[in-house]
């Protein structure tokens, strides 16, 4: 294993001083909008790239490599699918967040429905962006300074990460947050670049050795699949295979009814619901800001499978067999990892340390730890936002700007405690970073998802049959998850995590159908204002006949759907 020199250390220490220095600089905390919100002043590339940069955070920049090198190309489906959530949520529901002015989707759930079904959810987010967003981040983090320093404990660096990414995000809000964003984004896509461009340089080819290595190691049997193929997973014969983006519908992983149900279902509540994310078009400027920018991020996902997929397949040719028990990294049955195959999630790690060059090597380390706290900084300031305005503001309304900054800052500082304990049960759950984050959403996503949708297309839907829809699922979800961990039921264990997913929704709208046509309509009020209507189509085409093409957001999705449609078709 590679190692830090002197001039990589300088490089990481000058850039995270630099970026809390920045984000501190770029703070706006004079009213409760511009913390929270960023003064809603932010352009469409500030929007798109903050997006990006969000969702390609450390954690999914390792899980992402961890599972290519597990052959689970098909990981891509998630990214691609985002560019098609982004569009539908671009189209109808961003103009009823944007024009309603609420600080969080909870809110927007109170405006449709009731109060029940805004602390509900707020509630859930709440643990989501613990669990998941700000845990994971934090455990990227520290997997990769435990390798640079093996002798500080890993308690002390998730310390130390946490205080760093809340340096400048109780101070500054949404705005140091967004414009640390972007320059962590263009570090990390070069980066990446890099990365790439040294594996296939040490490779000795390109995109043709790459595939006739794999196909050679996969002939002779030389890549190890593990138990993999006895847990249900897809084992690929070739290359193509490898890289295809669909796969037999009894695979563990990613079966291709999953494209069809339980992806865009997990992916519909991270873009379209989640506050983490939605919070950033929160802060446009205008509707058509909010909408360019969703686009924006749409089209930089597209060439992730080249600089963060390829990657981790990459390493399968080039660091099979490579000893890496000298780093001492445990494994849960307390041995330590001799060889990516029994801890792939340090795959991206391994790529870092074994290519890049000195000063090279400091500055994608800094890329990586920039994500982490991108991410990390983000969930710390939307789980503020949703304790602060969602709770603190309704308990105490009588509460001033000011007061409810000073909530939200208190908010994070409670938020960062809570998160950095979390981190060492996340190996407990999944040994698959990806596999953890995307079993998680699966569980508390469709509640909401249903909730949103039918609130959106169907007027009838009132606040009973929400709340009781939202409280219904959640307890579905709990008893999943300990029949899992308890194993208490094998014929509901046994089920596909996405299948689990696409049945929860299922029946969370025929609960929230139900619930709501045996009790009173909703108010005319939020009806009209929270629902969409076909004359909303007919007055947006009228208002963008003058536009030229590059302004008019549907001819810009018209195109980003073409370009998928050809990336995915190369890969399908």
């Amino acid at each position: 294993m590679g190692s830090l020199q002197t001039l990589d250390v300088i490089v990481i220490l000058l850039y995270l001083v630099g970026i809390i220095i920045y984000g501190i600089s770029k703070s706006k905390r004079n009213s409760s909008e511009d913390y929270f919100l960023g003064g809603r002043t932010m352009t469409w590339p500030i929007v798109g790239i903050a997006l990006f940069s969000a969702n390609i955070s450390s954690s999914t920049l390792v899980g992402l490599a961890s599972d290519a090198y597990q052959t689970n190309v098909h990981v891509y489906n998630y990214e691609w699918y985002a560019v098609v959530v982004l569009i539908f949520f671009a189209i109808f529901f961003l103009p009823f967040y944007l024009r309603s002015g609420v600080y969080t989707m909870p809110e927007f759930l109170e405006r449709r429905y009731d109060r029940r079904s805004r602390y509900y959810f707020s509630f859930i987010t709440i643990v989501g962006n613990v669990l998941v967003d700000t845990a994971a981040g934090l455990y990227v983090g520290s997997i990769v300074l435990k390798l640079l320093f093996p002798d500080i404990s890993s308690t002390t660096i998730i310390i130390v990460l946490a205080i760093a990414a809340a340096a400048y995000t109780i101070p500054g809000g949404l705005n140091s947050v967004i414009q640390t964003e972007v320059i962590q984004a263009i570090l990390l896509i070069i980066g990446s670049c890099l990365l790439t461009y040294f594996a296939f340089d040490q490779l000795g080819g390109g995109w043709e050795a790459m595939m006739t290595g794999l196909d050679t190691m996969l002939n002779n049997g030389e890549v190890e699949f593990g138990n993999r193929a006895a847990e249900g997973y897809y084992i690929p014969e070739n290359s193509d295979e490898v890289f295809s983006l669909v796969r037999p519908g009894n695979d563990e992983f990613l079966p291709w009814w999953g494209l069809l149900s339980g992806v865009p279902l997990l992916g519909f509540y991270f873009w379209a619901n989640n506050q983490f994310m939605v919070q950033r078009v929160l802060g446009a400027k205008d509707l058509n800001h909010g909408r360019w920018g969703a686009l924006f991020a749409g089209f930089l996902k597209l060439p992730v499978i080249f600089i963060m997929v390829v990657p981790g397949v990459l390493a399968i040719m080039l660091f099979k067999g490579l000893d890496i028990s000298g780093l001492n990294y445990p494994l849960p049955d307390g041995g330590v990892c001799s060889d990516l195959s029994q801890c792939p999630n340090l795959t991206y790690p391994v790529l870092l340390f074994q290519l890049l060059p000195t000063g090279i090597l400091g500055l994608v380390v800094a890329g990586l730890l920039a994500a982490m706290m991108s991410s990390v900084s983000a969930t710390f300031n939307s789980a503020s936002t949703l304790i602060t305005m969602d709770f603190v503001r309704n308990i105490n309304p009588r509460l001033t700007s000011k007061q409810l900054v000073r909530a939200g800052q208190i908010a994070t500082l409670i938020l960062v405690v809570l998160a950095s304990a979390w981190v060492p049960f996340i190996e407990r759950v999944s040994d698959s970073l990806w596999g953890y984050l995307q079993l998680v959403i699966a569980y508390t996503s469709p509640p909401a998802v249903a909730a949103f949708v039918l609130g959106l297309f169907w007027k009838r839907a009132n606040g009973t049959g929400a709340i009781v829809s939202l409280l219904s699922g959640g307890a579905l979800a709990l008893f999943m998850i300990f029949s899992q961990i308890y194993e208490w039921l094998p014929v509901v264990n046994d089920i596909h995590f996405l299948a689990k997913a696409s049945l929860l929704f299922l029946i969370c709208v025929v609960i929230l159908v139900a619930a709501s046509l045996a009790t009173a309509p909703p108010a005319p009020e939020k009806v009209e204002e929270y629902t969409y209507k076909t004359a909303l189509f007919h007055q947006e085409t009228k208002e963008m006949q003058a536009l030229p093409w590059y302004k008019n957001y549907r001819k810009l999705a018209v195109i980003l759907l073409v370009l998928t449609a050809f990336i995915v078709g190369y890969f399908w």
